[in-house]
């Protein structure tokens, strides 16, 4: 008899291994909750769920002995195989537990895993959890001395930190990785070190460097190797984010447009509906927020969300709704889809879990809570202290505002 919990794990292995869910494998003599528990460990597998298993999954009995030494490489080859949308908790958690049970794994293998969970844990919006396994990972590639490793990690450092809202760590990070690459002549893919500068580009943005920021944007656009693209995208997308800061909305606008036209939905269909959102969030900053062009964009990536949108780009797409309603004047509106962001609201970026925490006081103030705007103070209280003056300002107009909404008025 196949002992557990080893065999839950190979169970689980094999069947993501081909892509299949648990209800594909569930049916007469097979019902889902035992299932699930077979997976978990919690039950003894009798041999006629062997047979009915190997039988679905069209391997033999013998396929339910579970790996050894390769059991790690065996999971990782798994799940690097499946696609972005297909990256979810169970796969995160599958991967975190070969990494404990590996005990004597050649490094190369493991450098793979720990970068594979750590993009896990990022596609499902654990920053915190994704830094933790990216320090892990930055050891091990200094350890290893290998400086393509080590900036691939300094890279992931970067854009964690930046989600995290810790920009200083994310503009040394990127730093770092820039002159790495360039004092070991790394040899890499061209885009690489154009999309570090980006996250450098982004880290100088949030830490009010502005103009250092466009500098670098304006760099970039001049080095890049298309006029279409992913990257090509990401660069005026980024400089339209600078523009905005920089009080330049025309500017930003025609940036705007260049990244929306460098990239069809069949080339990326993810990046193709970021940018749309990132499009509209950057419309609704604008002064005056241009509304009617954010709607038109949110109308665009809705069909495509509702059947390939992955969990935060969903969430963003929420909020983004919550803002324009509010705009709008319809409150309710706005409180409603807010009510259904917040069931995401750990997929936030940090900058974006601050101006949910805006709304959220602002839709408080409309209502007449005179408590709005101290709490909106001491989140202003908050961002500063993390070097971000341009979120901080942010969130100081915003309790100007409320200040506004509850003044009583005369009798």
């Amino acid at each position: 008899m196949l002992e557990q919990p080893g065999f839950g794990r190979r169970l689980r292995q094999l069947r993501l291994h081909q892509g299949k869910t648990q209800a594909e494998l569930t049916g007469p003599g097979m019902s889902p909750a035992y299932l699930s528990r077979l997976e978990s460990g919690a039950r003894s597998p009798t041999q006629r769920a062997v047979e009915y298993l190997a039988d679905h999954l069209g391997v033999p009995v013998e396929s339910f002995a579970e790996c050894g030494e390769d059991d790690l490489a065996d999971v990782v080859a798994t799940l690097a195989s499946r696609p972005d949308s297909e990256r979810d908790a169970e796969m995160r958690d599958l991967l975190a537990d070969a990494l404990k049970r590996a005990t004597d794994t050649d490094p190369s293998t493991r450098w793979q895993a720990l970068a594979l969970l750590a993009q896990l844990h990022a596609s499902l919006g654990e920053f915190g959890d994704e830094s933790g396994v990216l320090d892990e990972l930055s050891r091990l590639s200094d350890e290893l001395a290998r400086p393509a490793l080590q900036v691939y990690a300094k890279q992931r450092v970067a854009r964690c930190a930046r989600n995290r809202g810790d920009m200083e760590l994310a503009r040394q990070a990127a730093r770092e990785a820039l002159e790495l690459g360039e004092r070991h002549r790394v040899r890499v893919p061209a885009a690489d070190p154009l999309r570090n500068r980006l996250l450098l580009v982004s880290a100088e943005t949030e830490l009010g460097n502005v103009a250092e920021a466009m500098r670098l944007s304006l760099a970039v656009l001049a080095a890049l190797p298309s006029e279409r693209g992913a990257l090509t995208a990401e660069a005026y997308w980024t400089a339209a984010t600078v523009s905005t800061r920089q009080g330049d909305a025309e500017g930003a606008l025609r940036y705007l447009d260049k990244a929306i036209d460098a990239l069809d939905s069949r080339e990326d269909i993810t990046l193709w509906m970021r940018l749309r959102l990132g499009a509209a969030s950057l419309c609704l900053q604008s002064l005056p927020p241009r509304l009617d062009r954010a709607r038109e964009l949110l109308t665009a990536v809705e069909p495509v969300l509702n059947f390939a949108g992955p969990p935060r780009h969903c969430q963003e797409f929420l909020f983004l709704r919550a803002q324009l309603a509010f705009q709008q004047g319809d409150s309710a509106g706005a409180a409603e889809f807010m009510a259904r962001a917040e069931k995401g609201l750990q997929l936030f970026t940090y900058r974006d879990r601050v101006r949910f925490r805006i709304l959220q006081e602002m839709l408080a103030a409309r209502a007449g809570d005179v408590r709005a705007v101290t709490r909106l103070k001491e989140l202003a209280t908050e961002v500063q202290s993390t070097r971000m003056p341009e979120l901080a300002a942010e969130v100081w107009r915003a309790a100007a505002e409320c200040a506004v909404e509850t003044v009583p008025s005369s009798v």
